[in-house]
């Protein structure tokens, strides 16, 4: 089974509360929804529990499984994930002057909230996009958290804006739903589904709107406290550390998971099985460690070929595109700022 890419070993309960609480409001018991989870609601009770995306990752199949047969079960699920959901994130979107720095924040850090899908921003003439990428969650849970991240980032606009975002297209990879209603009522537009990818265009002008709770002091202050919390939760341990390090000591030279089990002196399922325990993967450890030195190079004077030689990329472009998912904007916007 894919694991998403790049998820911190460690996220906030909170998604998993909602989650819960919506298999509870739709008649199915808590022991149900947490089968196989290894966690409980006296877990979940404290304000500051956290929980591995596996974790989080088998409850979504316990619900798709109970009630995947109800259309668009994923757009109900994603309508209760509000801004006041996501911490220290959310207040620093609202306090952002406008919607594009808002999105820019807010992207930087995706891995602080509970998306599973890989979101990044295009701007093109006078439209805007946000595309979701879903290459790497299982397949039977796709439809379902593909919903969820898309109906939660029009509840974000709401919440950021007092106003709905009007959408000029909404393409989704996923097969036609027996009964496009939901999409409809939510999305405003009749989407297109069994497309090539997913995205949610709106007019380009929404990114210069300015935001009610703008404050730059507090924006400045949120988006330190995001990225000490994101630090936090990328804190590797044992096996995970070791190989994480390893990585890093030579850059320019990544090794395959084959390889480095090798070095281990372990098979390469071993290996796979043993990330699996710690919460992580050798493909997420592959991707810190290629944005750490994505950064770090990007101080330097190389081109973005050499640098994506060095991390790996076949093609520039490999790099550019992976770039935008971590950071929401070009490595040459990077440089730049």
């Amino acid at each position: 089974m894919k694991q998403p890419p790049r998820q911190p070993a460690r996220r906030s309960a909170t998604s998993v509360q909602l989650l819960t609480q919506f298999g509870l409001d739709h008649g199915l018991s808590a022991e149900h929804c947490l089968a196989g989870t290894g966690l409980n609601w006296q877990m979940l009770a404290d304000p500051g529990a956290e929980v591995g995306s596996e974790q989080e990752l088998q409850l979504i199949r316990n619900l798709v499984v109970a009630l995947g047969h109800i259309p668009g079960i994923g757009l109900q699920a994603g309508m209760r994930y509000r801004l006041n959901t996501y911490g220290i994130w959310g207040f620093a979107l609202l306090s952002s002057p406008n919607y594009r720095s808002a999105a820019s924040i807010g992207l930087r850090y995706l891995d602080l909230t509970y998306a599973f899908t890989r979101i990044h921003l295009e701007e093109s003439g006078d439209e805007a996009a946000l595309f979701l990428d879903d290459s790497a969650l299982p397949a039977d849970l796709r439809s379902f958290i593909l919903e969820r991240d898309s109906a939660a980032i029009m509840n974000i606009h709401r919440d950021l804006t007092n106003t709905r975002l009007v959408l000029t297209q909404a393409n989704f990879r996923i097969a036609a739903p027996s009964d496009p209603t939901p999409y409809l009522e939510w999305f405003g537009a009749a989407p297109s589904f069994n497309a090539s990818n997913n995205c949610l265009v709106f007019p380009r002008p929404v990114l210069d709107l300015p935001l009610p709770g703008a404050d730059p002091q507090v924006v400045q202050h949120c988006e330190q406290q995001c990225q000490r919390l994101l630090t936090k939760r990328r804190v590797r341990t044992g096996l995970a550390r070791r190989i994480r390090d390893r990585l890093l000591a030579r850059p320019g030279h990544l090794p395959d998971m084959e390889s480095l089990a090798s070095e281990l002196h372990m098979t390469s399922r071993t290996l796979r099985r043993r990330l699996e325990e710690q919460g992580t993967s050798f493909r997420q450890l592959l991707e810190e460690v290629r944005q750490a030195l994505a950064e770090e190079l990007l101080a330097t004077g190389l081109n973005l070929e050499e640098i994506a030689e060095r991390l790996g990329y076949g093609e520039a472009s490999n790099f550019t595109h992976a770039f935008k998912r971590w950071k929401g904007v070009s490595p040459r916007q990077y440089r730049r700022q």
